[in-house]
């Protein structure tokens, strides 16, 4: 799908001119959204589809402010995170029964982090699925802005499944302060606070992120819980106890109650898992 977007989008000179604008596109309703999809889904009307992606520019701009912390241009988040909103738009449909940036935000979060993961310095290291987790929830998981401990090392080290020198060459790198090229220079003594102010997340705004956060785990939660009573009895009872409550269940816990070895429980757990996934994107795409 590609849409022209207004000329205007393009030459408002400035991020806070863009978000004023971008704020004055009215919002649609649901019954609104449903008939600009189903314009677009039945009759390949590109204007309904632009509309909806206008429609939504502001929830695409308040994504890319929560990733400012790593030093890229906001402009560039919010074109990457409009490519990923363009893509949920095309794989949309009404029957999955949410609204559409509960569908999108995945979308919209995926395009800008492989655009960080591009460009980045300090990720070009990230090359595995493990890294690239460790990248992105390293500085959530430190409880304190000090180095980490060496006991905090292990645990995270355990929780991501990467190694612990995996762990301090993450930290050592995201610590390291960027270098801007375009910076303008300032000798004065706050200098420094005003830099390290722009890099910080914006939380001014809301725009209901909660809750379609939670509308999505919810209705996922409840997909995934049609999926798992499909399994067999054994599945379910581990699935449920290990995954789908708050505690989780070892799995000696299921070897000694089906007379099996652990590894076998991991066999049957993993299997189950993959089959949830399949039908889980069968759901979603």
């Amino acid at each position: 799908m590609s849409i022209q977007l207004p000329a205007a989008l393009a030459n408002v000179g400035c991020f806070q001119s863009y978000l004023t604008h971008v704020n004055s596109i009215p919002a649609l309703n649901e019954e609104q959204e449903r008939t600009l999809f189903v314009n677009y889904q039945n009759n390949n009307d590109l204007q309904a589809a632009q509309q909806i992606v206008l429609s939504h520019l502001r929830f695409v701009a308040y994504i890319a402010k929560s990733y400012k912390g790593y030093g890229l241009p906001i402009e560039d988040l919010v074109q990457e995170g409009t490519v990923g909103l363009m893509k949920s738009v095309k794989k949309f449909s009404l029957n999955f029964g949410v609204r559409l940036a509960t569908f999108a935000v995945h979308y919209i979060k995926s395009e800008i982090q492989e655009f960080v993961l591009r460009n980045w310095r300090s990720v070009k290291s990230a090359t595995t699925k493990a890294k690239r987790k460790l990248f992105y929830n390293l500085r959530r998981l430190k409880a304190k802005t000090e180095w980490l401990t060496n006991q905090e090392i292990k645990e995270v080290a355990c929780k991501l499944d990467v190694s612990e020198d995996d762990v301090t060459d993450m930290e050592v790198q995201l610590t390291q302060p960027d270098v801007y090229i375009d910076a303008s220079t300032n000798d004065n003594e706050e200098s420094g606070s005003m830099l390290m102010s722009s890099l910080l997340e914006d939380k001014s705004e809301s725009f209901s992120t909660q809750l379609i956060q939670d509308d999505f785990t919810q209705k996922s939660l409840q997909q995934i819980r049609e999926i798992v009573n499909t399994l067999d009895e054994r599945s379910i009872d581990i699935l449920n106890n290990r995954w789908l409550s708050d505690k989780k269940v070892p799995h000696k816990v299921f070897a000694d109650k089906y007379g099996v070895s652990q590894e076998r429980i991991r066999q049957v757990e993993e299997k189950a898992i993959i089959k949830i996934r399949k039908k889980m994107a069968d759901y979603i795409y």
